[in-house]
C-alpha cells in the first residue's frame, strides 16, 4: 500500500512539475513585439509568426509598423521591436556587426527564405528555346535575340528606373561587361509599374526578355523567371562598394563581378532571447522556400490579400512546410487553431 501510494505521489509529482515548466515556458514568452515590415513578403513573415507564437507558445504578441532602417536603429538604440522577421542586412551590415558583437541584437536565423536575391533574369520560354543561354555572358553575345524596339539592331537591357539603387550597379556593370560595344541598349524602364509591365508584356506574348529584377516577388512567382548565373565570381567588397554602388563619376573603372550576394536575416533583441524560451526555436528553424514564398505572394497580389489573410492562406496549403519548424504538439496546437 505504501509502494502504490508512493508511486502514485511520484507520478503526481513529475506531472505537476512538467505542468509547471509548460506554464513557466509559455509566461516566459510574455509580450512580443514583431515589426510588420512595408512590403509583402515581411508581412506575411510577421503574421504566421504572430499566429504561431500566440496559439502555438502562448505568447501575446502586437505586429508593430517598420522599415528596414527604422526598425533596425529602434532595435538596436530602444531595444524594440523584440523581432524583425525579414531584415535585409547588406544596408545595415556594420552597425548590425557592432550590435550582435556587444550582445544586443542577435541573428536568430540567418537565412529565414531561399532563393533570394537580386540579378538578371530570362522568362522560361526564353530557357527552354535557348538552352545554350546559361550564364548573363552567354546573353550578353546574343543581343540579336532581344532586340531593343526603338533600334531592331540592338539588344535590350532593362535596367532599373532612376533614382533606384540599383539603377547605378546595373549601368556600372552594363559598362564593364562592355555591353554597348557588344550591340546592346541599356534601357530605362522609367518607373515600378514600367519594369514590371516590360516583363509582363514580353512574357506573356511568348517574347523574349532580359533585364534587372529581385526575388522573392510576386512578378518572379508568377512567370517563374530563371535567375541567371553571371558566369563570373563576385569582384570583391572594394569594387563593389568602392565603385559599383556609385555613379559613373565615382566608378571610373568598374570591373566585371556577379551580383554581390544579398543577406537576409531574422533578427531578435537580446530580451527577446531571454525570455522567449523554445519559442526562439522555431524562429531559429522556420524557412521558407523561395518558390513558396512567391507562390503566396502571387496570391497576395491576385487576392489583394492583407499579411493576416496570407497567413492563414500559408498555414492551411502548407502544413508540409511549417510543421517541420515547430514541436507535434505545438502544431497542434496551431491547427487547431485555425
Amino acid at each position: 500500500m505504501k509502494r502504490v501510494f508512493g508511486a502514485a505521489f511520484t507520478m503526481a509529482a513529475t506531472v505537476a512539475v512538467g505542468l509547471s515548466w509548460a506554464t513557466i515556458g509559455n509566461a516566459a514568452c510574455g509580450k512580443v513585439s514583431i515589426a510588420e515590415m512595408n512590403w509583402a513578403s515581411a508581412e506575411l513573415m510577421a503574421n504566421v509568426d504572430k499566429i504561431i507564437l500566440e496559439k502555438g507558445y502562448g505568447c501575446e504578441v502586437e505586429l508593430v509598423a517598420g522599415a528596414t532602417m527604422p526598425t533596425f536603429t529602434s532595435m538596436n538604440e530602444k531595444g524594440a521591436p523584440d523581432v524583425a522577421p525579414e531584415l535585409w542586412a547588406n544596408a545595415v551590415v556594420e552597425p548590425l556587426t557592432k550590435a550582435t558583437s556587444e550582445g544586443r541584437l542577435i541573428v536568430a536565423n540567418k537565412a529565414p527564405i531561399t532563393g533570394l536575391g537580386e540579378g538578371w533574369w530570362l522568362p522560361p520560354a526564353t530557357i527552354k528555346k535557348h538552352p545554350e543561354l546559361k550564364t548573363a555572358l552567354d546573353v550578353i553575345n546574343r543581343p540579336d535575340l532581344f532586340p531593343y524596339s526603338e533600334d531592331k539592331s540592338k539588344g535590350a537591357f532593362v535596367g532599373c528606373p532612376a533614382g533606384w539603387g540599383c539603377q547605378l550597379v546595373n549601368a556600372n556593370l552594363f559598362r564593364a561587361f562592355e555591353m554597348e560595344k557588344k550591340g546592346w541598349v541599356l534601357v530605362d524602364p522609367g518607373s515600378a509599374a514600367g519594369l514590371d509591365g516590360s516583363m509582363a508584356k514580353a512574357v506573356e506574348r511568348g517574347e523574349n526578355w532580359f533585364g534587372y529584377y529581385w526575388s522573392p516577388t510576386s512578378m518572379i512567382g508568377k512567370y517563374k523567371m530563371h535567375k541567371l548565373d553571371f558566369g563570373v565570381p563576385f569582384g570583391g567588397k572594394e569594387n563593389w562598394d568602392g565603385c559599383m554602388v556609385k555613379a559613373e563619376k565615382d566608378c571610373a573603372n568598374p570591373k566585371v563581378s556577379s551580383w554581390t550576394k544579398s543577406e537576409v536575416n531574422t533578427v531578435v533583441t537580446s530580451n527577446f532571447k531571454k525570455n522567449a524560451g523554445v519559442a526562439l526555436d522555431f524562429i531559429s528553424n522556420r524557412v521558407y522556400p523561395g518558390d513558396i514564398m512567391n507562390g503566396m505572394l502571387v496570391f497576395m497580389t491576385s487576392q489583394k490579400a492583407s499579411g493576416k489573410d496570407a497567413a492563414f492562406e500559408f498555414l492551411e496549403k502548407h502544413g508540409d512546410v511549417w510543421e517541420k519548424w515547430v514541436s507535434p504538439d505545438v502544431a497542434k496546437k496551431v491547427k487547431a487553431s485555425l
